[in-house]
């Protein structure tokens, strides 16, 4: 049950969120919205409250959502997603019709000013930013909730290795010490180490440790490396002294105040990297084969499931950043390809021709096509190696 459950429901939240904001921004310029739906494909169960135009439907694939949104280059998607606003023949003999609505729901037309297309630029920029900018409030909000309930997770700056020959162990540096402070600076977890020796290549420093039930002041100059960042594969010069840490977490209690400045450093974190790996992609330092796809992202969703609610909390933190910054590529079938599209029929005073739309949207297609093939391979491969295992 839990295989089928998560995925659903972090997949689900994720895109659901995203659509939402398409929806709520669209209604705020007076864009017509006839359809807001739970899922894709067969609506299951619809209904649309007295008095409003928009029918809320739960449809049968339940993974994220759509909104309907009247426009004139929405057939495609409209197809795709269960429907455009235009009424078919024969609806007007169903149960939920309207003499009163707007088609689809009912025989009136769409005013010209409710068409998506006759918004002004800034407008149309401001429906299509709203899902991003609704995946990262969502990743801002789960972020800051994780960190106001479950505290800040920290590795303790307690020394569990010393490397024979390096320069902690001719600073006399000695498993079980706990690093107090660096230079006169308190030390509060393994993070402050690091980022206090990283900083100090060839340089000494007075490290205070307690040993016991004594404190003592060892001097220790940490060996230069050029270390590659993970993920960018960027190489910097940091400082190390060859100690780590006891392997275990400690939680932080933190306020609510303070939850909220480590949700925004979370967040932003976690946007830096997804940008990072894409600028790996395209430098070539980051492989293909790293990237997962709809596979992949079930099983971690169910691995973190079994693990726990901040973990399940944290990951869709980060998928919904990750929807976020990837549905910003400049793709003409992505929100930043259509911002682009948008910006560029401003600029020129008049939309783009039907078949260069055509066109750029093929283009779209295919380079999300070919990344699909590519992640579910990996994905189809990953899993067909742990089985086999």
């Amino acid at each position: 049950m839990l295989s089928w459950l998560a995925p659903l429901v972090v997949l689900g939240l994720v895109v659901f969120v995203h659509e939402l904001g398409h929806f709520l921004a669209a209604k705020a310029v007076g864009v017509y919205a006839p359809r807001f739906s739970l899922g894709w494909g067969k609506a299951l169960v619809r209904w649309r409250p007295h008095g409003t135009e928009t029918e809320y439907v739960i449809s049968a694939l339940p993974i994220g959502g759509y909104v309907r949104m009247a426009s004139r280059l929405d057939e495609t998607a409209s197809a795709l997603e269960g429907g455009n606003e235009e009424a078919k023949p024969g609806a007007e003999q169903r149960d939920d019709w309207d003499p009163d609505a707007m088609t689809p729901h009912g025989p009136k037309p769409v005013p010209a000013d409710r068409w998506f297309e006759s918004k002004p630029t800034l407008a149309r920029v401001f429906i299509l930013l709203a899902g991003v900018t609704m995946n990262a409030l969502l990743t801002l909000a789960v972020s800051t909730g994780v960190f106001a309930v479950y505290g800040r997770r920290v590795v303790p700056a307690v020394i569990d290795t010393v490397i024979q020959g390096r320069p902690a162990e001719r600073a006399g540096l000695l498993r079980g010490d706990s690093i107090v402070a660096i230079d006169g600076k308190t030390v509060r977890n393994w993070s402050d180490v690091l980022d206090n020796v990283g900083g100090a290549a060839e340089r000494t420093l007075r490290i205070e440790v307690g040993r016991g039930a004594r404190r003592e002041i060892l001097t220790v100059t940490p060996e230069a490396q050029d270390v590659a960042d993970e993920v960018s594969g960027q190489r910097t010069r940091v400082g190390r002294i060859g100690a780590g840490p006891v392997q275990r977490m400690n939680s932080e209690p933190v306020s609510l105040g303070a939850a909220v400045v480590a949700g925004w450093h979370a967040t932003w974190n976690m946007g830096g990297q997804v940008i990072g790996v894409l600028g790996g992609l395209f430098r070539g330092t980051v492989s293909v084969k790293s990237l997962g796809g709809p596979i992949a992202i079930a099983r971690v969703s169910v691995q973190a499931a079994q693990t726990g609610l901040e973990p399940l909390f944290s990951l869709i933190a980060f998928l919904s950043i990750n929807l976020a910054v990837l549905n910003l590529l400049p793709i003409p079938i992505l929100d930043g390809g259509q911002v682009l599209i948008t910006i560029a029929e401003g600029v020129r005073g008049r939309p783009l021709s039907d078949r260069v739309r055509d066109v750029l949207m093929k283009i779209g297609l295919a380079l999300i096509a070919t990344l699909f093939v590519f992640v579910m391979f990996n994905d189809i491969k990953a899993l067909v190696v742990s089985i086999f295992r």
